[in-house]
């Protein structure tokens, strides 16, 4: 079984310079250490929709939806991001007593818990945890983020703005990082063809 910790959905923010992506920041148990979550422009809308207590949100989808849950089954559910591919958690959502899953995007995980108020738990293998998390700080301003966590297209902008503000240090950095998704990206392509011809 693989070890795993209990994640707490602290904050959600916008990145600086962008407008169509926010961070989901999330903490330990014990408030330790944190790590953020990039999430699309609709899915910072829903939380700040429930995070400003619009009236309207136990109408929408997901709070019904946990409502018929609630009434008709016993099903314990848990969020498990256990891994990171080409800058995504990958996520999924994890029948505890059947250990049937279903593939979800880690950000629509989150939100699933915040509507179910923890109910759902947000759980993320240890290891990856201690990998992606830094410290945290409650009163700290801003959240840093590991590059493995950025998507291909947001490093491609993010080293460009580096590059137009003549940062030539973090475009370098940031180049690194797309020319090391490439090769990791070209290499398993080559295995899956490997593996074609042998069959």
């Amino acid at each position: 079984m693989i070890p795993r910790v209990r994640l707490i959905f602290k904050s959600v923010s916008e990145i600086v310079d962008t407008e169509d992506i926010g961070l989901l920041v999330l903490t330990d148990s014990a408030e330790q250490r944190q790590v953020a979550v990039p999430c699309d422009s609709h899915t910072l809308n829903e939380f700040r929709m429930r995070m400003d207590r619009s009236p309207d949100v136990g109408k929408l989808l997901p709070e019904v939806l946990w409502n018929v849950l609630q009434w008709q089954t016993d099903l314990r559910l848990e969020v498990h991001i256990d891994l990171l591919r080409e800058g995504k958690y990958q996520a999924v959502l994890s029948n505890e007593e059947t250990l049937d899953m279903v593939p979800i995007s880690a950000a629509d995980g989150i939100l699933l818990s915040y509507v179910t108020r923890g109910d759902i738990p947000i759980m993320m293998d240890e290891a990856l945890f201690m990998r992606q998390s830094t410290h945290y700080d409650s009163g700290a301003i801003g959240v840093s983020m590991p590059v493995n966590t950025i998507s291909d297209e947001m490093l491609q902008n993010a080293m460009d703005r580096a590059i137009r503000n003549e940062n030539y240090e973090i475009a370098s950095h940031l180049r690194d990082e797309i020319n090391r998704r490439k090769k990791t990206s070209s290499a398993e392509k080559d295995g899956s063809k490997s593996e074609e011809e042998k069959q």
